[in-house]
């Protein structure tokens, strides 16, 4: 495997864990351990087939793997820790207490339901790569789909200031 291909991978990778996990370190980590494990089973990929699908494959079987061993902390991002990510690139026009209401929000949805949202609206897969990646049908991808924008919405309206609007139908 050469290893700029996965090199290239390694933003979406930290992405979607960072997304997954709520947690910078967490996240970190969870890429390191997908990295690992993509070296060590190099050969388990076929060559021409979607590498960011498989390696979104071998990160969701190790974050479950985790959420098995330990289960996962019912809080969600330090605002320290926010905010420090908050000076980064984040567009000076919005209001950056709306990407911590968004964080918080997501952290609350059923982990099956924000895998499934992450993939199809942060990474841009299909209906059938994140069926492929969680090894789920593609119907039941779409229900996840449908009832985690739902709640999202539910918790993002609720978690609205007043002068504040909540979050638009995500698409």
């Amino acid at each position: 495997m050469d290893a700029r291909l996965l090199a290239d991978q390694i933003p979406s990778l930290r992405r979607y864990a960072r997304a997954l996990t709520g947690n910078a370190w967490a996240a970190d980590d969870l890429v390191q351990d997908t990295l690992e494990r993509a070296c060590s089973k190099w050969r388990l990929w076929v060559v021409g087939s979607d590498l960011r699908a498989w390696l979104f494959t071998v990160m969701h079987n190790i974050f479950a793997s985790q959420l098995r061993r330990t289960p996962p902390p019912h809080s969600v991002v330090p605002l320290d820790d926010a905010a420090q990510e908050v000076h980064g690139g984040v567009d000076p026009g919005r209001d950056p207490g709306m990407g911590l209401d968004l964080q918080r929000c997501l952290m609350q949805l059923p982990d099956e339901q924000r895998a499934v949202l992450l993939l199809v609206t942060l990474e841009d897969l299909s209906y059938a790569e994140v069926a492929k990646v969680l090894g789920i049908p593609a119907g039941t991808v779409m229900s996840r789909l449908s009832r985690a924008r739902a709640r999202l919405q539910e918790l993002m309206d609720g978690a609205s200031a007043p002068n504040r609007p909540g979050l638009r139908r995500l698409k």
